[in-house]
């Protein structure tokens, strides 16, 4: 059987994060083309992320981020990060909290936190919840978030067992 680079998970499964434990990500630069870019793909071309003068008009003294492109380099950088890449079933809750602004040229960088993890009733899988806080460059919060994801236990003896049980063909 002919197998991809893909089809092997290289993220952490289920009982692979530890309550408490806390990860944080590389770091990555908020440009002016990205927002032009998140702009062109959202359609979201509000003066305060696209026009200079307007933006110097604002409490911020300058154009910023659109929020949900940080959420969205949040994101991108826990799966390039490698944790949860092909281990994940779903994102199962995301809640944001939008705290602090983001200028161009403004490096974030994303820091979680495992503060829950539960069991399902399928015994393939389990859930994790993530406190997740987007930090700039100066360590100063602007987003605040939670992730609940579910992910793929890892495949072996306890899941066979354990399946066996919950099917009752190991009686």
């Amino acid at each position: 059987m002919e197998r991809s680079v893909s089809d092997s998970p290289r993220g952490r499964y289920f009982e692979d994060f530890t309550l408490g434990e806390v990860l944080v990500t590389g770091r990555r630069t908020i440009t002016e083309a990205d927002v032009a870019a998140f702009a062109g793909v959202s359609g979201d071309f509000n003066p305060l992320h696209t026009d200079q003068v307007f933006g110097e008009s604002t409490p911020f003294g300058g154009r910023v981020a659109h929020g949900m492109l940080v959420a969205s380099v949040m994101t991108g950088q826990v799966n390039q990060a490698g944790w949860v890449l092909g281990t994940t079933i779903a994102l199962l809750e995301l809640t944001l909290k939008f705290v602090g602004a983001v200028k161009f040229g403004d490096t974030v960088q994303t820091k979680l936190e495992v503060t829950e993890k539960k069991e399902t009733s399928k015994p393939d899988r389990g859930v994790v919840t993530l406190k997740t806080t987007v930090l700039n460059q100066r360590g100063e919060p602007v987003i605040q978030a939670q992730q609940v994801i579910m992910l793929r236990r890892r495949p072996g003896a306890d899941h066979l067992e354990a399946t066996a049980t919950a099917t009752g063909a190991g009686r």
